[in-house]
């Protein structure tokens, strides 16, 4: 393979990436099948400490206008889902109303599906927004903001590869299914790449910390997952998502 062909892969998958995780407008020459987004899969982080820099930028701006620090965290926080379009917030609503909703897996993936929200829902998406503003607000500084939000959506996004591989979909369509399951070289990549950002932006013992809660939070979500629709889907994924980055805020504002 040549070096422009390499490089031109790389480009791609970061376009795949961007194309699947966020609402930039991105030009981009065929549409994105189920492979492509496996193959882009260890762009995740890349693309989660994108989302977090325009979190982070949303923050100084407010912060430099004299804002209190949890009106600069919630002006964070638009700026992050406005990014992704509230990909995972969405997945987060419709899991919870699914799995607190059906009473059998046909009845919740129904529910998961379905546009509308529910109770369930809508309290898990408000305590979501709230924790994590809240723990934005904590750290106050914008120095201590900028590096925690990057290393909190690089991080959760790293995850989402590593879920993807070893939790089978739920469904034979949907976001989740669409995705595919990526090889073994790009979930370890995203997993490093994920590694890499705790590090940086927590320290060497406040990633550990976080890793460790972050595999536990996976191991739970994999079984819940499996006991209440028989595997993973885009709802689930999304609901990851807002659990680790939630975990690594909160890990943030206790060592940072």
């Amino acid at each position: 393979m040549t070096t422009g062909a390499s490089i031109g892969g790389l480009t791609t998958d970061l376009k795949t990436g961007l194309a699947f995780l966020t609402r930039l407008p991105l030009a981009h020459s065929a549409q994105a099948t189920g492979a492509d987004v496996a193959r882009a899969a260890w762009t995740f982080p890349i693309i989660g400490a994108l989302v977090g820099g325009f979190g982070a930028l949303a923050y100084w701006l407010a912060n430099a206008t004299g804002q209190h620090p949890f009106v600069s965290g919630v002006l964070a926080l638009a700026a992050t889902v406005l990014v992704t379009g509230c990909l995972h917030e969405d997945g987060l609503a419709d899991m919870v109303d699914g799995f607190g909703g059906g009473a059998s897996p046909e009845r919740k993936l129904e529910i998961m599906r379905d546009s509308q929200i529910g109770t369930y829902g809508a309290s898990a998406l408000v305590l979501s927004l709230m924790l994590r503003a809240g723990a934005i607000a904590s750290l106050a500084d914008p120095a201590l903001v900028t590096p925690a939000l990057i290393a909190a959506h690089a991080g959760a996004r790293a995850m989402l590869p590593i879920f993807m591989r070893r939790v089978a979909g739920a469904r034979q369509d949907g976001l989740g299914a669409d995705a595919g399951r990526p090889q073994l070289g790009s979930a370890a990549l995203a997993g490093l790449l994920g590694v890499i950002a705790l590090w940086i932006g927590l320290g060497f013992s406040g990633a550990l910390v976080a890793i460790l809660l972050l595999a536990a939070v996976a191991g739970f979500m994999a079984w819940l997952c499996r006991r209440q629709i028989g595997g993973q889907t885009g709802d689930v994924l999304g609901a990851l998502e807002q659990a680790c980055e939630i975990l690594i805020l909160l890990v943030a504002a206790a060592w940072l």
